[in-house]
């Protein structure tokens, strides 16, 4: 009798051992998300129409804040302590990995784009919304939330070597955006009409590239700039440098225009003639979209922290001058240090402010939205396990590192880039379905990320047993 009750209790202990565990695992996942929502509801409030207790001028400053100050103070003390050139040579699967989610996300966007049949004037934004997920801010606010509480999963060092993470992809999420996307949101050619054409005199009217000006036949509402509060507070300011002087000449199809312009020339007589003639055009061509992307744009401030902690995290001599508590420069670096803690709460008051606008009227259709936001928030991170399964039994990942795993699966995760919605409103291309998308995305990641989060920390604290 003892023996069978002894028997019981253990049992008994032991299940709800994992009863505890399982709960524990739960809230481990919930409670950062949690605490990410408290921050936005507290930005919503401020910014709410019916409230109204911080002007909507004042979030855009912030926006510009946290652009040009905040992200980069967080990237350079954080990335500029634990990288070394070590770590890059461990580290190289972190750019791999964003361009993998980017690639997949790419061919699921064509897949919505093919099944949901969105309107023919948005089935490169479908796919761009699917593509390019939001690998800055969002899970560097997820990591800080997650390595808040001293019993996190990851240890002491998860805070710092989760920022160093996420950071070291940075430079590689800024050349995409300022080069596929910026080439891709481009308005597309077929809804535009020629509405003037330079003429000479009396002359004969002559045609060139140049001289055609082209309008919208439904316009999008114009970004006039950043002072503008009319326009969605997702057009933020992360383009920095490109005022309304140049704003015309990012909401005209130039590729679309360039190219499709040889169907007007002259052709040869022979093919060797052709090849001859072709080539040089089409070299021009190229050369004239690569002076018309705006690479230099991709110098941002959240870049140049990137590129200098990097160098400064390489060089020990450099290191020992900028980090640690003897370091001469140590005065500079604790102070962007304090300055980088502002910020995660400031980055989710500025995403509570763009909820509080609620979503704008869009023409992309609910089949599409609702296609997109599954794709993006639920099959992506399913195939993103499959990814980082494989690579792990390759062994091309850090040997136990949990962390590590962790970020690299939350790179498929995350919602779209508001950045897109940036881009969106440079461009002139559907900033109304950016907003409402963007807007819809945001509310259903709440859930989304808890349950892959709680489904991640099993599965990568599972290889550590």
């Amino acid at each position: 009798m003892d023996d069978y009750s002894s028997s019981s209790s253990s049992s008994s202990s032991s299940l709800m051992g994992k009863v505890d565990e399982g709960d524990g695992a739960l809230l481990t996942a919930v409670l950062p998300l949690l605490k990410l929502l408290c921050l936005a509801l507290i930005g919503l409030i401020l910014v709410h129409p019916r409230t109204q207790l911080v002007p909507k001028s004042t979030f855009r400053l912030l926006s510009k804040l946290i652009f040009a100050t905040f992200l980069p103070c967080l990237i350079f003390t954080h990335l500029g302590t634990s990288i070394s050139y070590t770590n890059i040579l461990q580290w190289w699967f972190i750019p791999v990995n964003v361009l993998l989610s980017t690639g997949i996300g790419f061919v699921l966007g064509y897949i919505v784009a093919l099944i949901c049949r969105p309107p023919p004037e948005l089935f490169r934004f479908t796919i761009i919304m699917t593509a390019f997920g939001n690998t800055g801010n969002l899970p560097l606010a997820i990591i800080s939330s997650v390595c808040h509480s001293v019993k996190n999963p990851f240890g002491p060092r998860c805070y710092g070597s989760g920022v160093a993470y996420v950071s070291f992809s940075q430079w590689v999420s800024a050349i995409l955006a300022y080069t596929i996307v910026y080439h891709m949101m481009e308005p597309p050619l077929e809804f535009y009409e020629v509405i003037h054409i330079e003429e000479n005199g009396d002359e004969e009217q002559h045609v060139d590239d140049d001289e055609i000006e082209i309008e919208i036949e439904n316009p999008e509402p114009e970004v006039r700039g950043n002072n503008d509060l009319s326009q969605p507070l997702l057009v933020e300011a992360e383009w920095l440098g490109m005022e309304d002087r140049e704003a015309e000449q990012f909401k005209t199809p130039f590729i679309a225009r360039l190219f499709n312009g040889t169907s007007e020339l002259p052709l040869p007589d022979s093919p060797r003639s052709l090849r001859c003639l072709a080539e040089p055009k089409v070299v021009k061509k190229i050369r004239t979209v690569a002076e018309k992307t705006p690479i230099k744009h991709i110098l941002q401030p959240p870049t140049i922290a990137s590129l200098l902690a990097i160098v400064v995290g390489v060089i020990p001599k450099l290191k020992s001058i900028c980090f640690g508590s003897d370091a001469p420069l140590s005065v500079i670096t604790d102070s962007l240090d304090i300055m980088a803690g502002a910020m995660v709460p400031s980055a989710m008051l500025i995403l509570g402010g763009m909820l509080a606008e609620g979503p704008n009227e869009s023409k992309l259709g609910t089949r599409t939205m609702v296609g997109i936001i599954v794709a993006r928030l639920l099959v992506l991170p399913l195939i993103g396990i499959g990814v980082m399964t494989l690579a792990d039994r390759w062994d091309l990942l850090i040997a136990e590192d949990e962390l590590y795993r962790f970020v690299l699966l939350l790179q498929f995760t995350v919602p779209s880039a508001i950045l897109l919605g940036t881009i969106a409103g440079l461009r002139g291309y559907a900033v109304s379905e950016a907003s409402a998308l963007l807007f819809w995305q945001h509310i259903f990641a709440i859930f989304s990320i808890s349950l892959y989060i709680f489904i991640y920390m099993k599965l990568v604290l599972s290889f550590e047993n």
